[in-house]
């Protein structure tokens, strides 16, 4: 192998290595979930950190002994490495190979249980603070969010309140979707004919970014929404405001608001009596009874058509197939 082929090679190892980096690089904005602004994003950056770690305790000692491996035992004129073609095994080595892994997963294991059931998603978060409910409807291809409390509703931008639990009520009027506000926490599915519940919190004021993390067709990149997250005089104070100069959001408004379509960042004065339910039901089997869910609690047959289906993240895997 002649000298100029070797550094040929060391070039393009290089270059290669060089080109990886300023991919990453112009990725590295976009990682916002290690950015976390509340209680839950918190909590999963620890998870995910500390499964990174668990996972290089392995990965890296596999790594580094596979380099000198093939470094050691290349195949040039004088290697001076021991050759033994008739070992075969090893008690020392095959506790060392099998036991570090099994610990490390023991341990990656307690550390994923306690996650999964503390920052389950429909437990509520502990604060002195009432939670704000926003319901938040996924169209083709456009966000629908309602607040019942406050009477209004806006399409692909929400405000909530620093400080203060909001929950999530979660249903789709289109093929199913993701709800997912990086800063804040995990993404949760959104179905037809389902309300799922998800509690978020905003620990400082700021702009965060949503989206849609689900394939929904051929504008689902177009599924991005502005979280503002104020104080609670601004939040009061933009409500009054939407109230006293938007429009009505009426029957034969959402109707052509849930048809296919990009729609522009705007808000409603008002929105019918029950759209929310009406739009989970309206998918349910038979439109009759349904399943009922509380917050973390047991389900129970509800004897009222108009009651959202709410189910738990393990019956949402269930019933999804994931």
């Amino acid at each position: 192998m002649s000298q100029r082929f070797k550094i040929s090679k060391w070039v393009a190892a290089v270059s290669l290595l060089f080109g990886v980096v300023l991919l990453l690089s112009g990725c590295g904005e976009q990682v916002i979930v290690m950015d976390p602004k509340g209680p839950i994003g918190a909590a999963q950056k620890d998870l995910i950190i500390i499964s990174t770690i668990l996972c290089l305790i392995i990965l890296v000692p596999v790594l580094a002994l596979t380099a000198f491996i093939v470094f050691r035992y290349r195949d040039k004129p004088g290697n001076k490495a021991s050759y033994k073609p008739n070992w075969a095994h090893s008690n020392k080595l095959e506790i060392i190979w099998w036991s570090i892994p099994i610990v490390i997963i023991a341990v990656l294991a307690v550390f994923t249980v306690k996650g999964t059931y503390a920052l389950e998603p429909s437990k509520p978060i502990a604060s002195d603070k009432e939670p704000l409910v926003v319901q938040a409807t996924s169209l083709d291809w456009k966000w629908l969010f309602t607040y019942p409390e406050q009477g209004i509703a806006t399409v692909n931008y929400l405000y909530i309140p620093e400080d203060r639990p909001i929950k999530f009520e979660l249903t789709s009027d289109a093929p199913m979707n993701s709800f997912w506000i990086p800063q804040l926490g995990g993404q949760m599915y959104t179905m037809s004919g389902m309300a799922m519940t998800l509690y978020l919190q905003a620990d400082e004021p700021g702009m965060y970014y949503g989206s849609g993390a689900n394939f929904s067709g051929e504008h689902f990149a177009d599924m991005t929404f502005d979280v503002h997250a104020i104080s609670d005089a601004q939040f009061e104070k933009w409500v009054h405001e939407v109230k006293r100069t938007s429009a009505e959001l009426t029957k034969d408004g959402y109707t052509a608001l849930a048809t296919p379509g990009k729609a522009e960042p705007t808000e409603f004065s008002s929105f019918p009596d029950g759209l929310f339910e009406s739009i989970v039901t309206k998918y349910a089997a038979g439109g009759s009874a349904h399943s009922h869910h509380g917050s973390g609690g047991h389900g129970e047959m509800s004897p009222k058509a108009h009651e959202p289906v709410e189910m738990t993240s393990d019956e949402a895997h269930h019933h999804s197939g994931h």
